[in-house]
């Protein structure tokens, strides 16, 4: 049976380390963009002249109709899904909590508990053995931030993917006997993009001191994480997480 994932967020860091390293592993890739449209053309095409299939789909998780777009345009262009990665989400500017407005909050948990829920919503449909299908993995893009809390920068940041650890729990039991497996990863300050969208792109040099391993880490060890999870390799794995902090 052909593997088909699909990536939420998938033009940038770790969203676009995950799609090179699935399609490696010989699955045929979905994944979603919000705005680069030419940055996620560019990465279809690296990976379909490396020999593999991709495929990009503009679409905001945290639109309920943008959700159900993605997923039929995937089942119409692609084929049936075998895994799920929720990985896009966003965080604003450093900000204390009696800084915060509502509006900020709503964007926030928006995109990173709300569209993670509407996408495992779709893929659940699909995969579970309840609605006729033959199984898959999910695999939730969490943070250290929901262990540590974030304070003076991120905690309505932290708090999300604080949700986001919950849900994946909560999911992993519901559709465990449907032949569905959740899990999570729980980056910790890593190389990527996110960091600039908020306003300080040497974020990760400024606190790497903090790390244990005193050192940021890199995309694709995120990556290799995911992927492990969806493999067979963790065939009786479910609502497990995999800190990939450098001991924070």
């Amino acid at each position: 049976m052909q593997k088909i994932i699909l990536i939420t967020g998938g033009s940038r860091g770790i969203g676009a380390a995950t799609v090179r390293l699935a399609a490696g592993a010989g699955y045929a890739v979905v994944f979603s963009y919000l705005k680069a449209r030419e940055v996620a053309e560019a990465l279809c095409a690296e990976i379909r002249d490396a020999g593999g299939a991709a495929c990009a789909i503009q679409a905001d998780v945290a639109l309920e109709a943008d959700v159900v777009r993605l997923f039929e345009t995937a089942d119409r262009e692609v084929g049936k899904l075998t895994a799920l990665v929720n990985n896009a989400g966003v965080a604003e500017r450093q900000r204390r909590c009696e800084e915060m407005s509502a509006a900020r909050l709503s964007r926030v948990f928006a995109t990173n508990v709300i569209g993670s829920f509407l996408c495992a919503r779709e893929a659940v449909k699909r995969m579970s053995t309840r609605h006729g299908g033959q199984g898959g993995g999910i695999v939730n893009v969490s943070s250290a931030a929901s262990r540590l809390g974030s304070p003076g920068e991120f905690v309505d940041y932290a708090a999300s993917k604080g949700a986001i650890d919950t849900f994946t729990i909560g999911l992993a039991k519901e559709v465990a006997g449907e032949g569905i497996r959740v899990n999570a990863v729980r980056p910790g300050v890593i190389y990527t993009d996110i960091h600039a969208s908020y306003g300080e792109p040497g974020r990760v040099d400024r606190v790497k001191d903090s790390v244990p391993m005193r050192r940021g880490g890199d995309a694709e060890e995120v990556a290799k994480a995911i992927l492990w999870l969806l493999s067979d390799d963790a065939s009786y794995s479910t609502g497990a997480f995999i800190d990939v902090s450098g001991g924070r």
